[in-house]
């Protein structure tokens, strides 16, 4: 009786392990070697412009990494930024390269220049905004989600949306928009 018991336990096993298999065997594969992304280039060769006037260039994708991190470089060449928003499955972190900035993490607000760096936690409602002319950063999305796409979007606009189609965008990516810009 224990062997056939065994034998049946065995055999319901089987397609589980099957599909577990077949999931592992599906991932793409990381690249087997290091790349180099030279200043003022994107990953892919492609240029996005923020608002028509500030590039965005992707500089590791989720194509490298099977969508668990994206790493932008920013460079703002005007002053302002995004509407309070939050990312419903992305942590984000900035480093600041160039100029300063403004972030509001929650509740709280935190001045940041050259050589400093930021956590947001995903959920949690934040924004910055760019304080000098210019400015520059490196950003990233851990998990990347659809924030490459996000910004492909916005990059196909010449100016920044209006609210509605605004608050769309954000939507259609896995964000909310939940207030106005920072005053600054």
């Amino acid at each position: 009786m224990e062997r056939k018991k065994f034998l049946l336990t065995t055999a319901a096993a089987i397609p589980a392990l099957l599909v577990g298999q077949n999931l592992t065997a599906q991932k793409p594969k990381r690249p087997n070697k290091g790349f180099v992304v030279k200043a003022t280039e994107s990953r892919f060769g492609e240029k996005t412009l923020l608002g028509g006037k500030n590039p965005n260039d992707i500089k590791v994708s989720q194509k490298d990494t099977n969508g668990d991190l994206t790493i932008f470089e920013y460079t703002g060449n005007e002053k302002g930024g995004p509407p309070l928003h939050i990312h419903l499955h992305q942590d984000e972190i900035f480093f600041i390269v160039q100029g300063e900035y403004l972030f509001q993490v929650g509740e709280d607000k935190h001045n940041l220049k050259a050589g400093d760096t930021i956590f947001l936690p995903r959920t949690i409602p934040h924004a910055f905004a760019q304080l000098t002319e210019n400015g520059k950063m490196f950003f990233l999305f851990q998990p990347s989600g659809k924030m490459e796409d996000f910004f492909g979007e916005l990059g196909k606009l010449n100016a920044p949306p209006p609210p509605e189609q605004g608050a769309k965008l954000f939507v259609e990516h896995d964000m909310k928009i939940v207030g106005p810009p920072l005053k600054f």
